[in-house]
């Protein structure tokens, strides 16, 4: 009987979370942002109140997952300290790959924490906040929110560059 190998435990829930946690990115912006809008009044309380609180759960714990994970693995791999500094000195492009994903991912995530969640927070009535703080939260909450589904594409680039572009 072959033994388990937990480090494919680890990248399948690394891929798993990232898959959540980007999944939810591209909703918030490809399709809920957009489509708001459109909604009738008397149906957005439904989005507010039920609808995104929960896909925000989703997403805040995918992105903290996708980060343990990614840490793990590249702790397991003997890799994590050097790839953390981008290769420096090392003459590794894979390195320096997987390097660039893992600081736009740390920012990403970073984002989802400490700027988007608090911020929606307030734009969803969670923490009060008055109508004027509600619209400015509601603004920098979705302005981060582009800016991650911006950085999202140079951080998966750089994590299947590591491995497809240079080889392992």
């Amino acid at each position: 009987m072959e033994s388990f190998d937990l480090g494919l435990l680890v990248r399948w829930l690394h891929v798993f979370s990232g898959i959540m946690w980007i999944g939810l990115l591209y909703y918030f912006n490809f399709v809920q942002i957009p489509t708001m809008p459109k909604i009738p009044d008397e149906l957005k309380p439904a989005i507010g109140k039920h609808i995104a609180p929960a896909a925000l759960f989703w997403f805040r714990w995918g992105a903290a997952f996708t980060v343990l994970f990614g840490l793990i693995l590249g702790w397991q791999a003997g890799w994590l300290h050097q790839a953390m500094m981008l290769g420096w000195g090392m003459g590794s492009l894979h390195l320096t790959w997987i390097g660039i994903g893992m600081w736009f991912g740390l920012i990403m995530a970073f984002n989802v924490w400490f700027v988007i969640w608090p911020n929606q927070k307030k734009a969803l009535g969670i923490v009060d906040a008055d109508a004027d703080a509600k619209a400015k939260a509601a603004r920098t909450a979705m302005l981060f929110s582009r800016t991650n589904t911006l950085l999202s594409i140079p951080m998966l680039w750089g994590m299947l560059a590591s491995k497809h572009l240079i080889g392992m």
